[in-house]
């Protein structure tokens, strides 16, 4: 099981939005494909920007976003 759940994620991740504008994430899938995209950075070699030690990309990736360290962008960012 996932944690946070996908929910959790999304709410966080649409902390900033104003009321009344377009939700940056919608959908479980934009959050599967930044948290993906995220962990193959971090097997490339990125730098984490929580504590990684002894966990896989993929958790790190999850923490991160869940923290606000990273961000997804809408498609006009």
């Amino acid at each position: 099981m996932l944690h946070p759940s996908y929910s959790d994620l999304m709410k966080v991740v649409n902390s900033e939005v104003e009321p009344g504008e377009e939700p940056v994430v919608s959908s479980r899938y934009s959050i599967v494909m930044a948290t993906s995209k995220r962990a193959r950075q971090i097997i490339s070699g990125s730098e984490t920007l929580v504590n990684a030690e002894g966990k896989k990309p993929l958790s790190v990736a999850v923490e991160e976003l869940n923290e606000g360290q990273i961000k997804i962008l809408s498609d006009e960012e």
